[in-house]
């Protein structure tokens, strides 16, 4: 049995959106903080599970990794989304893990885990609705004392690196006041918090002395960034006015903000985007679909010919400009009409990027409380997922094949033998496609490098090295 003071450590595995890899950072400083070593699976102690808990498939991974976590004999503990979520329910499934811990123990994760280490039963998180834990007026929100995920910073670096990419998350607000009828995270993330522009620029200043050259801003809605931080913050363009100020960090050459919602995206906010030097011309909007109809029932706003006006609004400032989206398909109601609808608004739009979805049921949402009679078959949900991926992947490749002959600036990610991988503005991390360079030229992670475009293999582009920029 280790000693109060001596190291201890604890490995960390983080599952989902890159809104957990920060929270898991967050985590990293917070137990090195007190003690804690970061270590390898099969050499620490106890190791933290970062769940997620967006989608059945990726609750059935996060459950595959706790069981896997067990089998290395280190005591598991399970922190994230699934854990707030579900709480005792999971702690009840899962024996193998030695406890599950909501985010009200983020701040104390350090203490929790001594505890776990010497044996000692922590009771399981029992979960609530967190959008009631804060006022429902947006501007008394930043009074309230109230464990948020990814706003830890403080006088002192709430935060460790994982790895040594050039690219970081960085959360700029956490939760969501939409109700969108098929989603369940606003009820275990809560209600919308933003952080203070302070705040949010000097954690980019300390990444960028930490490696960072390009910030990924994540949040569960980035277009509602600054509504409750009242006149001095806050407004309608707190969102550009954070991105010009984030742009001029020394030492961060791209910016890249991610989770925009169509109906929030004003012209401002458009422009800044597109002709900011500094910031990534890219638009990841959630569209979710193109049928009005179906988008009502969602309980969102626009429809086929918004979309399309929005993307032609990009591209007259942004003709190369990388927009992606995601949608659902096979939604309760939905016709053949309505799938018709969608299909012409992906054609119209021409986007780099679709990730496809098939509709099914969640936990406490709205939507799975609608009749029986009016949600589609596991067959037909299927085949509508083929449908229109079938379409999405012709669509991508074909964008990706326009910009043959174009020059792009490319940040390098790696470098490994003879192949060097790395992303275009117009990509982003993971999700999207990405640049594979040729070339004479000698060249390093975290390089960003003027190339022209050869040949496409899909959504990645065949790039030749032209110059690397200064």
């Amino acid at each position: 049995m280790s000693s109060p003071t001596a190291k201890r450590r604890v490995a960390m595995f983080t599952l989902g959106c890159a809104r957990n890899e920060v929270d898991s950072e967050e985590l990293a400083g917070r137990l090195t903080g007190s003690g804690w070593e970061l270590a390898e699976a099969d050499d620490a102690e106890v190791i933290v599970v970062n769940t997620c808990g967006f989608v059945e498939q990726a609750k059935k991974d996060s459950v595959d990794t706790l069981l896997a976590a067990a089998d290395t004999g280190a005591k598991v503990v399970a922190v994230g989304c699934m854990a707030e979520r579900y709480g005792k329910e999971l702690a009840e499934s899962m024996p193998e893990a030695a406890a599950v811990l909501g985010f009200d123990e983020y701040p104390e994760l350090g203490a929790r885990l001594d505890e776990v280490l010497h044996g000692k039963s922590i009771e399981s998180h029992v979960p609530v609705d967190r959008r009631t834990l804060l006022p429902i007026s947006p501007v008394q929100r930043q009074e309230a004392e109230l464990a948020v995920p990814g706003h830890g910073w403080g006088p002192r670096v709430l935060r460790t690196r994982l790895d040594e990419s050039p690219v970081a998350a960085l959360k700029i607000a956490s939760g969501c006041d939409r109700r969108c009828t098929f989603c369940a995270i606003p009820s275990f993330r809560g209600a919308f918090v933003s952080r203070t522009p302070d705040e949010i620029v000097a954690e980019a200043a300390w990444l960028a002395q930490n490696g960072a050259k390009e910030l990924f801003l994540v949040s569960e809605n980035s277009t509602s960034y600054g509504k409750d931080l009242g006149r001095e913050h806050g407004g309608p363009d707190a969102l550009e006015k954070l991105l010009r100020k984030l742009a001029a960090v020394p030492g961060i050459e791209r910016v890249r903000v991610s989770y925009l919602q169509p109906a929030e995206t004003r012209p401002g906010l458009v422009k800044t985007i597109a002709t900011t030097p500094g910031v990534a011309d890219y638009f990841d909007l959630s569209f979710q679909h193109g049928s009005n109809a179906v988008l009502r029932r969602m309980r969102r706003f626009g429809g086929c010919d918004d979309f399309l006006a929005l993307i032609e609004q990009i591209r007259e400032l942004s003709p190369d400009a990388g927009i992606r989206t995601n949608v659902i398909v096979g939604f309760p109601g939905e016709t053949e009409e309505d799938l018709q609808e969608l299909e012409r608004f992906l054609v119209g739009g021409r986007l780099d990027a679709v990730g496809v979805f098939g509709y099914s049921d969640e936990d406490g949402t709205e939507a799975a409380g609608f009749a029986e009679t009016e949600k589609h078959s596991a067959d037909t949900v299927t085949e509508r997922v083929s449908r229109i991926s079938a379409l999405v992947e012709q669509l991508t490749m074909q964008r990706a094949e326009d910009r043959i002959g174009d020059e792009v600036i490319v940040m390098v990610e790696q470098v490994q033998d003879d192949e060097v991988v790395g992303r275009a503005a117009h990509q982003a991390p993971e999700v999207d496609g990405e640049c594979l360079i040729e070339g004479d030229l000698e060249l390093a992670v975290g390089d960003f490098v003027r190339c022209v475009v050869e040949e496409t293999e899909g959504v990645d582009l065949l790039v030749r090295a032209l110059e690397v920029l200064p």
